[in-house]
């Protein structure tokens, strides 16, 4: 039976979502949430395919799973500060501004232990009307590899945003089931 003829099953929207990120209590913000994220991608992959040819046929096998970039949206609200939160993340991540006198002395650049440390773990849950996660989402080794800061415009009264885009090794899947409160796993094996 469709969702829409029983009143006890309720679809999952698109309004009902957290975006944390573990390391954040470094950067002097209070809570892992990001209530500052206005818009997220989940997770997703793509699996390529490997052809064979043999005489004028095509044999197509299942190649590897890629994991396609996370984008994120911001708000830059005046505290915490976004634009600051941001930069400070490229900056522990191992990115170093040094004028000229100083470059050659100790150059440092991003790793990605630091820019994984620098972030933490990135998890995006997914609540029902009741408040309760039912789909739990977590990039494994995240790091970021675009910040866009808006554009400033007079004649433009929104809020200022920054765009992010992630890209990350992995990500688990954790549901909740509704009926049985059973949860299942989307998991890579032996993922930590």
């Amino acid at each position: 039976m469709s969702f829409w003829t029983e009143n006890t099953t309720e679809p999952k929207r698109n309004f009902r979502w957290r975006v944390s990120m573990s390391n954040l209590g470094g950067l002097g913000v209070d809570s892992a949430a990001v209530w500052w994220a206005k818009t997220v991608d989940t997770p997703s992959y793509n699996v390529t395919d490997v052809t064979h040819s043999f005489f004028d046929n095509e044999f197509k096998f299942p190649g590897r799973v890629q994991w396609q970039d996370v984008s994120m949206t911001l708000v830059d609200p005046i505290s915490p500060n976004a634009v600051q939160l941001t930069n400070q993340i490229i900056l522990n991540s191992g990115y170093s501004i040094k004028g000229a006198a100083e470059f050659g002395a100790n150059p440092t650049s991003i790793t990605k232990a630091g820019a994984n440390a620098a972030v933490g773990s990135v998890v995006i849950d997914i609540f029902s009307g009741t408040g309760d996660v039912v789909e739990s989402w977590t990039m494994y080794n995240p790091f970021i590899i675009s910040v866009k800061f808006s554009q400033l415009d007079y004649s433009n009264d929104d809020m200022r945003t920054i765009d992010l885009t992630w890209k990350y090794d992995w990500a688990g899947c954790e549901h909740q089931n509704a009926n049985n409160g059973d949860k299942s796993q989307f998991q890579r094996p032996g993922a930590l």
